[in-house]
């Protein structure tokens, strides 16, 4: 058979899809492959249907257990042998898969990394015929992807040990930082490239600001997708079972997955799940990677992901069969907070800095007023045109816009006289012209931008930095240093006019110092976190929570956002001796954000 009809005849598919048969048609001509594309775009296809047209056998490199078995039961279930090596298996069963190994009725062999280094099994592989190997899920060898594991950083060890058999690397998401560093860690030799789109046409993308729990936003949404599969992604096993246990009141057929649960319980989830005996899993980040069920029709993130990589790999899992699916990502400031102690328990490195790096880029798109689509597209270094009517951005209803182009051109204007050698917080402090002693001696109160910037709050500054940021007229570099762009550049030379939604941000003029109005979401959110610091103060005091603060002192500190005892000192309700016994616990939240 050729090509289109091994196809037809083991896949069913009278075509391919876009990219396909570049990558069959390379792997054919033995060529080393690097494919990202994105999930439900037909990566599997790609290195299951040439290994049928050629001699010998595939070995295929998986990450997951439960992975590597959907892979193999479908592919018998097409009438390709198939077959895996792990721990799944006793040594009966492992001895049985080697002899058919020997004899050649296996086409692709599945096999975890962990396997690929020990020392019988790479002797098994030097006495079978090998076509090709193939890397699965490949963003996981670069130690600045999102899933980095020791294991696959040691497969560069299969060129050294067959030097002349082709590698096909797969992966659903890259920057191209990670994809050569992909190429570099495996030893891929002018390997052929293919890249796809990232845009999900069947895919809407909403985010929204997280109201107390969510739970009622989450309701909301789940009416629009009645008796359809989805999954839920929470931050922590308790909140899994917290939030499984109120769908279950709701009449909601719901269970719970994450890695402290019994294997027979998470398997058998899994299992219900796939064979749509489960409508929702609510699941830590445990849950999905490889998920083999192609009508998953919704995603849902209770909290905010670490990375856009994160991100982007678990919305990919809905809509797998092209047809409509939809994804919420309900977020807080509070989110930010967990994620930054997460990365802060980490050992110190540049992988440490990276981390943060990650962070700030997914607060950003979650923050952002750009098509949801797009802003993935440029973060993986892809330029899509707007999405039109698939992001809850693009549908939104035009929205009153304020002209900040003077405001920007400060803040860039601040950033250049600085030399570009310092932080957002640090340039917002230059403008609003601080007395912090380190502003103090780097002689900054002598520049022409000192103190220009009383106009606007800091926490408004703050915006207008995320708004530049979001348009690429500054980027971040290491220490969270800001510079300008290109783009940049001509924004202060006044090429271009800048604009915010009014909503994101409610100019009023200062009247020495006196309250501004701002975004009215992270307004509520941050009162809502200072207030359960209160509450957390007065109780171990054993005090009123009005005795510590009251509820204008906790608003007004929301709107200023104090980043200094001197600042502090200025909010309304705060003197030195409520400084002294509250102001420091205060601060330290104030600072995180």
């Amino acid at each position: 058979m050729n090509k289109l009809e091994t196809l037809e005849h083991y896949f069913g598919h009278s075509s391919f899809r876009p990219l396909q048969e570049e990558v069959v048609d390379a792997i054919l001509e033995k060529q080393d492959v690097l494919m990202i594309l994105p999930t439900g775009g037909g990566k599997s296809l790609c290195y299951q249907l040439p290994t049928l047209l050629m001699e010998g056998i595939t070995v295929v490199v998986s990450p997951l257990l439960a992975l590597m078995h959907d892979q193999v039961v479908a592919l018998r279930a097409n009438g390709i042998s198939a077959a895996m090596l792990s721990s799944m298996q006793n040594m009966e069963e492992s001895q049985q898969i080697e002899e058919q190994l020997r004899r050649g009725e296996i086409k692709l062999l599945y096999v975890a990394p962990e396997r690929l280094t020990n020392g019988y099994f790479l002797n098994l592989l030097h006495q079978l015929p090998i076509n090709f190997f193939v890397i699965d899920e490949a963003h996981c060898v670069s130690e600045w992807g999102h899933e980095f594991r020791e294991n696959y950083r040691r497969l560069s060890l299969l060129k050294e040990q067959f030097s002349t058999t082709p590698i096909s690397a797969f992966t659903a998401t890259a920057t191209h930082a990670v994809e050569s560093d992909i190429a570099s860690n495996l030893g891929l030799v002018n390997p052929k490239r293919v890249r796809g789109s990232l845009f999900r046409e069947n895919l809407t993308i909403n985010a929204r600001h997280r109201i107390k729990d969510g739970r009622a936003q989450l309701m909301e949404f789940l009416k629009q997708h009645t008796d359809e599969s989805g999954i839920i992604y929470t931050l922590s096993r308790k909140s899994t079972e917290a939030v499984a246990h109120f769908l279950q009141t709701k009449g909601i057929e719901a269970k719970a997955y994450h890695a402290g649960l019994p294997t027979e319980e998470k398997n058998r989830t899994y299992a219900d799940f796939v064979a749509d005996k489960v409508q929702i899993v609510v699941a830590t980040i445990a849950f999905g990677m490889g998920i083999d069920k192609s009508n998953i029709r919704f995603v849902v993130h209770m909290t905010m992901p670490k990375t856009l990589e994160n991100f982007y790999q678990e919305i990919g899992r809905a809509g797998r069969d092209g047809l409509e699916a939809e994804t919420l990502l309900l977020f807080s400031a509070q989110d930010i907070v967990q994620q930054k102690m997460f990365i802060e328990d980490l050992p110190e490195s540049p992988y440490k800095q990276h981390a943060f790096n990650k962070l700030d880029s997914m607060v950003r798109f979650a923050n952002s007023e750009n098509c949801r689509h797009q802003s993935i597209a440029a973060y993986f270094d892809d330029r899509i045109e707007a999405c039109i009517d698939k992001c809850d951005n693009c549908t939104a209803p035009a929205s009153e816009k304020i002209d900040i182009t003077t405001a920007a051109r400060m803040l860039l204007s601040t950033i250049l006289r600085t030399e570009q050698n310092f932080g957002l917080h640090y340039v917002i402090d230059v403008l609003k012209g601080s007395k912090e002693q380190r502003v103090l001696a780097n002689g900054h109160d002598t520049l022409s931008v000192y103190g220009i910037g009383d106009e606007y709050s800091k926490s408004q500054w703050l915006t207008i930095g995320d708004k530049l940021l979001e348009l690429g007229a500054v980027e971040i570099g290491e220490f969270k240093v800001y510079k300008l762009t290109a783009f940049g550049v001509e924004v202060i030379k006044g090429a271009h006019t800048i604009e915010l939604k009014k909503e994101r941000l409610t100019v009023q003029k200062a009247e020495k110092k006196k309250k501004v109005t701002y975004f009215d979401d992270y307004d509520a959110e941050m009162f809502d976190k200072l207030r359960d610091l209160r509450t957390e103060i007065a109780t171990a005091n054993n005090i009123p929570p009005y005795i510590v603060f009251s509820d204008k002192t906790l608003k007004d500190l929301s709107v200023k956002l104090p980043q200094s005892k001197q600042e502090m000192l200025d909010v309304h309700g705060i003197g030195e001796v409520k400084f002294e016994r509250y102001g420091e616990e205060f601060l330290l939240l104030l600072k995180s954000e």
